[in-house]
């Protein structure tokens, strides 16, 4: 079954004419157990059950309006995009699965972190165009079935209809119709991310690109199922106990393996630049000096830290340009 296929399914008796423009905000997420690897690459299947943090502020907005033309005309961050851009081509080819006939979308979405440098832009992206393409056609579709469908378009973006703690089950469904997001339940209102930007430039390799590579060529990816279930369930544990260091230390060597298999690819691939291993070494260096810090790093350069509200301001004297989220500031 194709994701034309399930899109039918989902919305079967359900609207297909548009309203009014809507608009939708997501917030990005940051993976603390890796999503890397795909048993289906149609509809964004995954190897392995992953674990996310949604980052608060950070995210984007959408809006979604029907366009005079019938052609899809695509902004973001203020600046219209050609028709041919890989952005504007990506949102279109997601666009055609609730395309009814003759219909052409404006599309203006803005990002409040940089697009394209690993910092899960295409996850709130596509759970934002999700839900604005919820309320415009009407759909009245619950979050779980809404997770699926913004599945098509990035697999990450599951996680981003949610805020807090988020868990992607893998599923054994072919369909995929068990793969869904589920929030946890769990709150840690002292836990804080910052965000250390060594680039705001587009990477060079697409996550999707680079995962395919390396499931295909990587020897050490055969190992990487076991190793990432291991991971989840300690973060779960360390999570309901509030256990900083396991919750710290589980994510970062969860990170660190992932990349791992980057380089054990053939060729083998590398986001890393110089200020991503200076942020590296910055941070082993606090903790080595009692400072309570991890770190994380998605598919880019740029590097996220995890640490306890108290670690602030010896954090921003090591990363004085750093970016510091509460992700359950406001949640009850």
């Amino acid at each position: 079954m194709g994701p034309r296929a399930i899109v039918r399914q989902l919305l079967a008796g359900r609207s297909r004419e548009p309203g009014p423009p809507a608009a939708a905000w997501a917030p990005a997420n940051l993976a603390l157990c890796k999503y890397w690897g795909k048993r289906d690459a149609r509809l964004n299947l995954p190897v392995t059950a992953s674990l996310s943090i949604s980052l608060g502020p950070l995210g984007t907005n959408t809006e979604v309006r029907a366009a005079p033309d019938a052609r899809d005309d695509v902004s973001l961050n203020d600046r219209r995009l050609s028709p041919a851009d890989p952005f504007c081509q990506r949102l279109s080819a997601f666009l055609d699965l609730f395309r009814p006939r003759g219909l052409g979308f404006r599309i203006a979405t803005a990002n409040t972190m940089p697009t394209g440098a690993g910092v899960a832009s295409s996850a709130s992206g596509f759970a934002a165009l999700t839900l604005a393409l919820n309320d415009f056609f009407g759909w009245e579709l619950d979050r779980r079935r809404l997770s699926i469908l913004a599945r098509l378009g990035s697999g990450s973006a599951c996680r981003s209809l949610y805020d807090g703690f988020v868990l992607w089950r893998t599923g054994r469904r072919p369909d995929g119709l068990d793969s869904v997001a589920v929030p946890l339940a769990a709150r840690w209102p002292d836990l804080r991310v910052g965000l250390v930007l060594v680039t705001a430039a587009p990477k060079p390799v697409s996550s999707r690109a680079a995962m395919a590579h390396t499931v295909r060529t990587a020897v050490a990816y055969r190992a990487w199922p076991a190793r990432a279930a291991a991971d989840l369930r300690a973060l779960r544990r360390a999570i309901a106990a509030r256990d900083f260091a396991r919750f710290g230390a589980v994510a970062e060597s969860n990170a660190l393996a992932m990349h791992g298999l980057l380089l054990d690819a053939r060729p083998p691939a590398l986001y890393w630049q110089p200020g991503t291993v200076a942020a590296i070494r910055r941070v082993w260096a606090l903790r080595a000096d009692g400072v309570p810090v991890y770190l994380t790093i998605d598919a880019g350069p740029n590097v996220k830290l995890l640490f306890p509200a108290a670690a602030s301001r010896a954090i921003r004297r090591a990363f004085p340009a750093v970016q510091i989220v509460a992700p359950f500031a406001g949640l009850t």
